[in-house]
């Protein structure tokens, strides 16, 4: 089960020029499906067709929670281990390669989408940029991969870390993706190291939230987490949240 929630302000400014998502930017239609794989493909194909790549982010990009995400990989377990990272439903966002990128430790970063067109897109792009890592024995990885299915690409117990952007208020949000982002939640437990953290970036409200993350932990056989609610800023008059939920050490 889950500890209860301990809320800490933390007021950020929200900024940055790239593509950002609100709910006005999305139609009806779109936020109905957003659980559906197809929905993501003619999404990313449209985008496209506009004209040049552009990396679309959900909510804000990678400088408004870099002091969320970095800090959690700063205290590897030797020197030389390298931190394994999952960019959870990456879409065509740059936080995983600006984690990549950023990283003082060394990272083998995998940004995973369900879209072959959303991941296609991040693969040409990274070969077009060719972005160099802090640490030279970082790696970056694009992966197709039904989030609902994590165990048939990573061990358990082999994570350090999972971001997750945005992937499940999607789900959430649309109309038949609550079950799948009880999976996802399960599943990322279950991928994640011991004392090691998933980190979601959400607009909803921390009493709604931890609700449904404790409602989605409770059962015989589930892993047990901690989580921590922090706030992130305030960005077009919508308040963001990041919930670091931590698995506990085994007994």
């Amino acid at each position: 089960m889950f500890g209860r929630p301990l809320l800490l302000k933390r007021p950020r400014g929200l900024t940055g020029a790239a593509c950002r998502w609100h709910r006005s930017s999305l139609t009806a239609e779109l936020i109905e499906n957003m659980d559906k794989k197809a929905t993501w493909d003619r999404f990313y194909q449209e985008n496209m067709s506009k004209g040049e790549f552009r990396n679309f982010e959900w909510f804000f990009g990678f400088q408004s929670v870099r002091d969320f995400v970095l800090p959690l990989l700063q205290a590897p377990q030797s020197p030389h281990a390298v931190s394994r990272v999952l960019d959870l439903g990456c879409g065509t966002s740059a936080l995983g390669p600006c984690i990549f990128r950023h990283s003082p430790g060394p990272v083998e970063v995998t940004c995973a989408d369900i879209s072959p067109v959303a991941v296609q897109l991040m693969q040409e792009q990274a070969k077009r940029s060719s972005v160099q890592p802090q640490n030279p024995s970082s790696s970056l990885d694009f992966l197709e991969l039904d989030c609902t299915e994590l165990h048939r690409h990573f061990l358990p117990r082999s994570l350090d870390l999972i971001v997750d952007k945005g992937t499940t208020d999607a789900l959430l949000r649309s109309k038949e993706g609550h079950v799948k982002a009880g999976q996802i939640l399960k599943q990322c437990l279950r991928v994640l190291k011991s004392s090691k953290s998933l980190v979601q970036f959400s607009d909803e409200d921390p009493d709604a939230r931890m609700t449904w993350l404790e409602e989605q932990t409770l059962g015989p056989g589930e892993l047990a987490a901690d989580v921590l609610v922090q706030e992130v800023g305030t960005l077009r008059g919508v308040c963001y949240f990041c919930y670091q939920i931590t698995t506990r050490a085994a007994a």
